[in-house]
């Protein structure tokens, strides 16, 4: 993983001592809520409805044990003893003292962490695929890309104050785990027929109140021309984009009115501009940041082989988490593990201070000391050896950390809601939780297969309910809580926005809905194989209307 520079340490000092005098002088008087808020935002902390909450970066995802270990420490010391990762690969701390915030932004320095530009109207945090750099599927790793995406997005004097928050995510396979498609900007990682690697670029996507797919304006960029391609994206979109109303601020919204043509002609004139200047990425630099990113030496370990088959053989819970949670590596005798924080009943993407610091200890031990966080709230350890998943399954099992559910349908995308969240209309939380506890039976998960429900407290869609196979979106309506459901979504290679089915839900029946539409889906799929998204591609939304209201109006809430 990368590494910080001498410009990287000063860098990230300078800024928590600028935040710390900031602080200082909200907390005097001295600096009004409305100076200080875009100061605060810019260095990750909200003020949410209960509390402030601080956002820390974890770019592409990637940590090792001696950062995990400093965000248990946060969450012991200045939390509450947890923490939430996000959908954006980030970590969240509900309960912070803003008088806390600077002494927690030293404490993540010190191990090459910061919570830089996690919020405000700039380029965020850059996500990749979870399994960069090991997937047997990938053409590259796309995470060098991601840095070099940071080095030069951070603090960027131009593109500091867009018209509103901008996201980009890249990954390096045909399969796409990093849902490049409902980003500002998506890079996918390929090769030319001459064998050279570019990038396919997709622009405009997105969800909130206005869900659009990307389009894809570039189908190869050459790396070399990574930065400057990027930049004059951004350039079209700071110059065109709406500052007179945020709900239309996003670049989706650009490319819809502008149309895709218009606006690729605008990026690529911007882009003959200035394609020779600077801003072209030497090969040399390209190569230099990959060696931070070069694989483990992974030792030959044919035995695993044979003792993962006993092991399985032996525990069935085991072999359960094996089907599920335990993906092919690139090299034959190694894996990639999911470590779910999706307990049956849990709050989706939580885990404990005591979780965190074991999870390092076993980064340590069985995963050469890397661990990566999902856009889906997991955590993942890359490399781990075949021969060592049986007492490493011992190990999470006894934290809690071994629910046998990933891709299954409670293996749930969840926000904070109205738990937490000051723009939240309902919660989130709970319904994940009813719907976890109904469908906890692990005979009827698998019965299910794959299916991913992904729900949001609000509009703005934090939790991606709008690429779930079933999407739950909270909205008010004469001051109750009713739950809008969504189906057909999907995140990956083949994105879509599901369709809104009727009339939402009240909470106490919201589990029953959901209930009654895998009810449907079991009896109208052609066989086992038949995933609920394939099937629902297949026969549409009437089936599924009809058994959740009948004859009744199908008005959406």
């Amino acid at each position: 993983m990368y590494r910080y520079d001498e410009f990287d340490h000063a860098f990230v000092s300078a800024r928590v001592e600028q935040f710390r005098d900031q602080v200082a002088r909200r907390l005097s008087g001295e600096l009004a809520e409305d100076a200080f808020k875009p100061l605060r935002l810019m260095n990750g902390v909200y003020l949410q409805l209960h509390a402030y909450m601080l956002r820390v970066a974890i770019p592409y995802g990637t940590l090792n044990s001696k950062q995990m270990r400093m965000l248990a420490h946060i969450a012991r010391k200045y939390d509450r003893g947890y923490g939430h990762f996000t959908t954006r690969q980030n970590i969240q701390y509900n309960w912070p003292k803003l008088s806390d915030t600077p002494d927690i932004l030293t404490d993540l320095a010190s191990v090459e962490m910061h919570a830089i530009q996690t919020s405000g109207n700039c380029i965020r945090n850059v996500t990749a695929d979870h399994f960069a750099g090991a997937a047997a599927d990938e053409v590259a790793d796309p995470r060098p890309y991601a840095e070099i995406l940071r080095q030069w997005s951070s603090l960027h004097p131009e593109f500091s104050f867009l018209p509103r928050k901008f996201k980009i995510a890249v990954t390096g396979a045909e399969k796409d785990r990093a849902a490049i498609q409902v980003h500002d900007i998506g890079l996918h990682l390929k090769k030319n027929e001459a064998g050279e690697l570019g990038f396919a670029v997709y622009v405009g996507g997105g969800q909130g109140r206005t869900p659009l797919i990307a389009k894809k304006i570039r189908d190869f960029l050459p790396e070399a021309d990574l930065l400057t391609y990027i930049t004059a994206i951004v350039r079209v979109y700071n110059l065109h984009g709406r500052r007179d109303n945020k709900y239309k601020a996003r670049i989706k919204i650009l490319v819809h009115e502008t149309g895709v043509e218009e606006l690729t002609r605008q990026v690529e004139a911007e882009f003959d501009q200035i394609r020779d200047s600077e801003l072209k990425l030497p090969e040399g630099d390209i190569r230099a940041i990959e060696t931070y990113f070069a694989p483990p030496a992974l030792a030959a370990r044919a035995d695993g082989w044979d003792a993962l088959a006993r092991a399985q053989k032996a525990d069935a819970a085991f072999a359960a988490w094996v089907r599920h949670n335990v993906q092919e590596h690139r090299h034959p005798d190694y894996a990639m593990v999911t470590m779910s924080l999706k307990p049956i009943g849990g709050t989706p993407g939580d885990a404990s201070d005591a979780q965190m610091d074991l999870v390092a200890d076993l980064a340590e031990t069985y995963a050469f000391d890397e661990i990566r966080v999902s856009h889906e709230q997991n955590l993942i350890l890359p490399h781990v050896a075949k021969g060592d998943l049986y007492p490493l399954y011992q190990a999470l099992e006894k934290a809690g950390l071994a629910t046998a559910n990933s891709n299954l349908i409670t293996d749930m995308i969840a926000c904070p809601g109205l738990d937490y969240c000051a723009l939240a209309n309902a919660r989130s939380i709970p319904v994940a939780q009813a719907i976890s506890e109904r469908f906890g039976s692990q005979a009827r998960q698998e019965e299910i297969g794959q299916l991913k429900i992904k729900i949001s407290g609000c509009i703005n869609a934090c939790g991606h309910h709008h690429v779930g196979h079933i999407g739950l979106l909270g909205v008010e309506k004469k001051g109750a809580e009713l739950y809008q459901i969504t189906l057909g979504g999907s995140g990956d290679e083949n994105s879509s926005i599901g369709e809104i089915i009727g009339r939402g839900f009240e909470p106490e029946k919201v589990t029953d809905a959901v209930e009654t539409i895998v009810d449907t889906y079991l009896g109208l799929r052609l066989d086992p194989k038949e995933t609920f998204l394939e099937a629902y591609r297949r026969v549409g939304p009437k089936p599924f209307k009809e058994a959740l209201y009948g004859n009744a109006s199908v008005e959406a809430a």
